[in-house]
C-alpha cells in the first residue's frame, strides 16, 4: 500500500510504509542512539504518528536541517530497515544509484524524487496554507 503526505488538497507520495518506516528507523538508529524521537520529537513522534500540526511545522523543519546535516555525515553502509530488526537487509541490497553518496540522499520515494526534499516540500506548502501534514495510505 503506498504511502504519502497530504496538505489540504496537495498530496507528496512516498512509496511503502516500510519505506517510510526505514527512513525514520535510520534516524532512530543513527541520530538518536535508538530512542525513538528523543532529539527530534516533531518529525519523529508527531509526523510519524500520522498527523504534524500546523504550529509544529518551524519546529519540523529546523528538525529536518539538522538531520539533514548529520545523515551527511553518514555512508549508505548505515542505513536501517527497521529499528526493531536491525539484521534485516535492505531489499535492494547494494544495488543503488551511484548517485547516492550518503545517507541524506538515499531514501528516494517512488515516483523518483529525494525524500528529504519532498519533506521539505510538503512543510513548505502547509506553512504557506496553515494546515496539518497528514500521513496517508491509498
Amino acid at each position: 500500500m503506498a504511502v504519502g503526505l497530504k496538505v489540504k488538497f496537495f498530496w507528496y507520495q512516498i512509496g511503502t510504509g516500510d519505506f517510510l518506516h526505514s527512513f525514520f528507523s535510520t534516524i532512530a538508529y543513527n541520530l538518536e542512539d535508538g530512542k525513538w524521537g528523543t532529539k527530534y520529537p516533531f518529525l519523529m513522534k508527531e509526523l510519524y504518528s500520522g498527523i504534524l500540526k500546523e504550529e509544529h511545522l518551524k519546529n519540523a523543519k529546523d528538525e529536518l536541517e539538522i538531520i539533514t546535516n548529520e545523515l551527511k555525515k553518514l555512508s549508505v553502509s548505515k542505513a536501517i530497515w527497521d529499528i526493531d530488526d536491525v539484521s534485516k537487509p535492505m531489499p535492494w541490497g547494494d544495488n543503488i544509484s551511484s548517485d547516492i553518496t550518503d545517507l541524506s540522499n538515499y531514501f528516494v520515494t517512488s515516483d523518483g524524487e529525494d525524500l528529504i526534499t519532498t519533506l521539505h516540500h510538503a512543510i513548505d506548502k502547509a506553512m504557506e496554507l496553515k494546515s496539518d501534514i497528514n500521513i496517508e495510505s491509498l
